[in-house]
């Protein structure tokens, strides 16, 4: 048995393994990477629907170009059948008027840095697994890990067994296996599911299934389909490829006692935009099933090792953060190791805030996921699961008691300095909850003038940001589970509000600041997320609101239709 030493060794090929391998030779190439993937490229895999994040990642890694040249459907946004109408109505990323037909393959420039890809799995692994080849990592494809050795006393990976017979020693090692866990299992992490969403999916692949919606060069909105008793996804994956799923939860499943291709046909029969979408496709024949359920790993980050992507843990597909939450936790565990390397940065600060990042990002799109099932009306067959969502979750849901549960702390995890959770600002978020309650949804700022900074009981803590290859320290303000983080937006805000309470001058100064940093042309849109930031500092309880008599008032409202949320058309 011959014996191999690695820098980095990664248990795993998915994007999870190649999005760390290629960071890491990209910012230091003298490090000897191992990718292991047990199974032979291409193959199929569900996950195939992102949100626009990634495609920023993909661009620092090198491999948007040869993504882009795959020709992916364009992911404009989402068609949905959800809440209490059954009517559909459509999320996009970008309003419609500003997309511009285009030539492709195109850069990541304009617009496309606004829009996502719906990727054929089989295609899109292979090329971040041979891309992070090219970048230098040794890729070993049909090569299981037998056996890990581990000494837990010190909480080390000490090597790993393959099927070749060989062993691999390494300094660091990723466990990017997915929801198997590998390293997970071995090192006895436990995992808990903190929610009642325990689904199971049941999909296929068709051929010359219709697209819903063209729109441009090669865009199109992925489909959501409400049913009963669940929902159906229908993913087009390229020209003459799509994906079709149904979700389910799994006490239901038991309870119908039929194959899960009986479920599958009879569940696409009965949704008639679905039906006509494949009235002349066929599919593959090929029925595949898998349990959907949310879970959370306890520990993710030891001595030498990290659990990156799938094996960390899963939130619910309906709002697609899954491949998001992949690529961007293998983002800032190469980070990790690359800072850990440079020696800078004190190695406990840097893996605690590693393993915080991906759990509070994890816990708060399961969070997510619990409020969309709960407040779907369409599930006729399911309501009495839909109240026991709510009422585990601890969820109330009129929309202003639904905004306040979803923003704690979430909307500043995903990307810091703005207010956004899975690609919703406050304003989308507030435009849905009124869809899914068919009532008003208020501003908590709107109708005051005075609003005081509220600090007390504050600790400053720095929080690192990922850039560059490097990890910067920020200041942040800490109370309980809320963190407030001094970058973009906030820090303006915590800035101006240090000087006035006073809106109309707070608003004179935030013009003022965001007049030398935006184009005329974004500035308004600035200026109008600026003022959601401050939402969720008075629903976070980072800001007070008050009211002069004297003074006018902020109104904002609630529009029913808008330019990224509106009725289906």
């Amino acid at each position: 048995m011959s014996n191999k030493n690695y820098d980095v060794a990664i248990i795993g090929g998915g994007p999870a393994g190649s999005t760390t391998g290629t960071l890491l030779k990209k910012y230091n190439p003298n490090l000897e990477v191992l990718i292991l993937e047990k199974t032979k490229f291409p193959r199929d895999h569900v996950g195939e629907s992102q949100l626009p994040q990634i495609s920023a990642i993909l661009e620092e890694m090198g491999c948007w170009d040869k993504v882009e040249a795959a020709n992916f459907p364009i992911k404009v946004g989402v068609t949905y059948r959800w809440g209490k109408s059954p009517k559909l109505w459509d999320f996009n990323f970008l309003p419609l008027e500003e997309f511009k037909d285009e030539p492709r393959p195109a850069k990541y420039k304009g617009q496309r840095q606004q829009t996502a890809f719906q990727v054929d799995r089989s295609v899109y692994d292979t090329i971040l697994l041979n891309h992070a080849q090219d970048n230098g990592c040794e890729v070993r494809q049909e090569t299981a890990v037998t056996k890990v050795d581990v000494d837990l006393e010190t909480d080390q990976v000490k090597s790993l067994h393959l099927n070749s017979g060989e062993q691999i020693n390494a300094r660091y090692y990723i466990d990017a296996s997915g929801h198997i866990g590998v390293l997970r299992r071995v090192l006895g992490v436990e995992t808990t599911i903190p929610t009642r969403l325990q689904n199971i999916a049941i999909w296929d692949y068709w051929t010359n299934a219709e697209w819903a919606d063209e729109i441009g060069v090669g865009g199109t909105r992925v489909q959501v389909m409400s049913l009963a008793h669940g929902w159906i996804w229908f993913i087009p994956l390229g020209p003459t490829r799509t994906s079709i799923g149904f979700i389910c939860p799994a006490e239901h499943y038991k309870k119908l006692k039929k194959r899960p291709e009986d479920i599958y046909q009879e569940a696409l029969k009965s949704e008639p935009r679905i039906s006509e979408l494949i009235a002349n496709a066929t599919s593959r024949g090929k029925i595949e099933t898998t349990k959907d359920w949310s879970f959370l790993s306890e520990k993710l980050v030891g001595e030498n090792w990290f659990l990156v992507g799938e094996s960390a843990g899963f939130a619910d597909p309906i709002l697609a953060a899954g491949m998001t939450l992949t690529h961007v936790s293998a983002k800032e565990a190469a980070y990790t190791i690359l800072e850990l390397e440079q020696q800078k940065h004190d190695p406990t600060w840097l893996k605690q805030h590693y393993e915080d990042n991906q759990k509070r990002r994890i816990k708060q799109h399961i969070r997510f996921a619990d409020y969309w099932y709960a407040a779907n009306g369409q599930f006729s067959d399911l309501q009495k699961h839909c109240r026991d969502i709510a009422k585990d979750a601890g969820l109330k849901l009129t929309p202003e008691e639904a905004f306040r549960w979803l923003s704690q702390g979430g909307f500043t995890n995903d990307i810091l300095g703005q207010a956004v959770i899975g690609g919703f600002d406050p304003t989308s978020m507030k435009q849905v909850m009124q869809r899914f309650a068919q009532k008003d949804s208020s501003w908590e700022i709107s109708g005051y003038n005075i609003f005081k900074l509220n600090l007390e009981g504050a600790k400053q803590e720095d929080l690192p940001v990922y850039n560059n290859g490097r990890i910067e320290k920020i200041k942040s303000y800490v109370k309980d589970e809320q963190r407030l983080p001094l970058t973009g937006f906030y820090a303006a805000l915590v800035k101006i509000l240090e000087r006035t309470s006073d809106i109309q001058q707070i608003s004179a100064l935030l013009k003022k600041s965001l007049t030398s940093q935006y184009s005329p042309q974004h500035t308004q849109v600035a200026f109008n997320h600026a003022l959601q930031c401050l939402e969720v500092m008075v629903s976070e309880g980072w800001v007070r609101a008050k009211i002069d008599k004297k003074k006018p008032k902020l109104q904002l409202s609630t529009p029913t239709e808008g330019a990224l949320i509106h009725a289906h058309s």
